[in-house]
């Protein structure tokens, strides 16, 4: 079968590759559509030690299951193939499993023809759903489980508070989106990145702005916010992401851009800050967030780039080098 394969730092290559073989439990899928995420960028650049080169990355798909339970079938897949018996397992809490491993990690994962995944991890979804949809499943239930804890904190129900999203890729773009169905009226996302700040003031709606521009034109006040959503994780945005939250606010982090930083420990217990950490989704999540991109909760993605998964070295080019105004480019094989 054909591959786009991680072989060295920013560097993926289409070729060749031997076809999976099904093991007990699995599923044979042949991949429709696979959408490239921020982690596969950090793979690329060689900065994740979990994902080692020779590596098919690839982990937001839709395709057709060939072999296994529900043959014949479109679906997409829950990434993390947990062990079921554990504590966190057994809470509802899988993506927290003490022995997850993951497709585009720790195995082959999407940018193929053909994929094998636990069967287990199968999502269903609608058989009318769009290919762009359903490959956002992954996205979406991120930003969708990250609002959902965040909102537990929160003093005031969501839609009364003012919300700012650090980074308008797909995370920052699926977060503001949903966040607006939610009927969340002042939102807005700072990105640095011009051809993104269009795409998202175009597709959300939302205030937009360059945290980077010297006069920080259009950026809220520090300590305004009532919730700020970090969906790059860097050094300076958990800095930028502190200054703004008001007193008794939340500061929600998504992004791993950084793994560590100091932050402003005076604010967060002075301020009584509540700093919170999110990772992935739940199957619960996943299932919500196909059924929220089947009826429209994020709009018509019209904002989703679509590629052939033979070009897929340039598009990883292009996210390096800033020149796609896309916050999701999805590539079909």
């Amino acid at each position: 079968m054909k591959a786009l394969v991680y072989t060295a730092p920013n560097e993926v290559t289409w070729r060749e590759e031997p076809e999976p073989r099904i093991a007990a439990g699995e599923v044979l899928m042949k991949i429709d559509a696979v959408g490239i995420c921020g982690s596969d960028m950090h793979a690329y650049h060689g900065h994740d030690p979990r994902r080692n080169p020779p590596l098919i990355l690839g982990h937001e798909l839709v395709g057709r299951i060939l072999e296994g339970p529900g043959k014949g079938r479109r679906a997409t897949v829950n990434p993390l193939i947990t062990c079921g018996t554990c504590e966190f397992c057994f809470q509802g809490r899988n993506n927290l499993c003490a022995n997850r491993t993951m497709i585009g990690m720790t195995r082959a994962g999407g940018f193929a023809e053909f994929m094998t995944t636990a069967a287990a991890s199968v999502i269903d979804i609608p058989q009318d759903m769009t290919e762009v949809a359903a490959a956002l499943t992954e996205p979406a239930a991120t930003a969708l489980h990250a609002i959902n804890v965040a909102a537990r904190s929160l003093t005031r129900p969501l839609p009364e508070c003012r919300t700012l999203v650090i980074g308008g890729g797909a995370i920052g773009m699926l977060t503001a989106l949903l966040l607006r169905s939610y009927g969340c009226r002042a939102v807005s996302v700072g990105e640095t990145n011009a051809l993104r700040r269009e795409s998202v003031r175009k597709a959300a709606g939302v205030s937009v702005f360059d945290p980077a521009a010297a006069d920080r034109a259009g950026a809220p006040a520090e300590n305004s916010m009532d919730l700020v959503i970090d969906a790059v994780g860097g050094k300076a945005t958990r800095n930028a992401a502190l200054a703004a939250v008001k007193p008794g606010g939340v500061v929600m982090h998504i992004g791993l851009m950084d793994w560590a930083s100091e932050i402003d420990m005076r604010k967060l217990t002075l301020a009584e800050i509540t700093l919170v950490g999110t990772y992935t989704y739940t199957t619960a999540d996943l299932r919500a967030a196909v059924q929220a991109l089947y009826q429209g909760a994020f709009g018509d993605l019209a904002w989703v780039e679509e590629r052939p998964l033979a070009e897929g070295a340039a598009a990883f080019r292009d996210l390096h080098a800033g020149r796609a105004a896309a916050a999701k480019i999805v590539l079909r094989p």
